[in-house]
C-alpha cells in the first residue's frame, strides 16, 4: 500500500508531529505522579483524531492543541516545575 501526500498534507503532518513532541516534552515537566496519565491523555487525543482527513479540521485541532500545551506549560511554570 502506497500513501501519497501532497505538499499540504506533508506540512500538516509535520505540524502534528511537532505538536505531539512538544506536548510530550511539556508533560515531562509535570510532577512524577501526574506524568504517566498526562502522557496517556496526550496519546489518546492524537489517536482520536488520527484518521481525520479534513485539512481545515486538522488546522483547527493543531491550533487548539498548541493552546492547550501553552496553558499546561504556563501552569507548570506557576507551580515551579522546570
Amino acid at each position: 500500500m502506497v500513501l501519497s501526500f501532497d505538499l499540504q498534507d506533508f506540512i500538516l503532518r509535520a505540524r502534528v508531529l511537532k505538536l505531539y513532541r512538544q506536548a510530550l516534552r511539556t508533560a515531562q515537566r509535570a510532577p512524577e505522579h501526574a506524568r504517566v496519565e498526562l502522557k496517556r491523555t496526550i496519546r489518546q487525543e492524537m489517536e482520536n483524531n488520527r484518521n481525520c482527513k479534513d485539512n481545515q479540521r486538522i488546522r483547527f485541532l493543531i491550533s487548539e492543541g498548541l493552546e492547550r500545551v501553552k496553558r499546561l506549560d504556563e501552569m507548570l511554570d506557576m507551580q515551579g516545575n522546570c
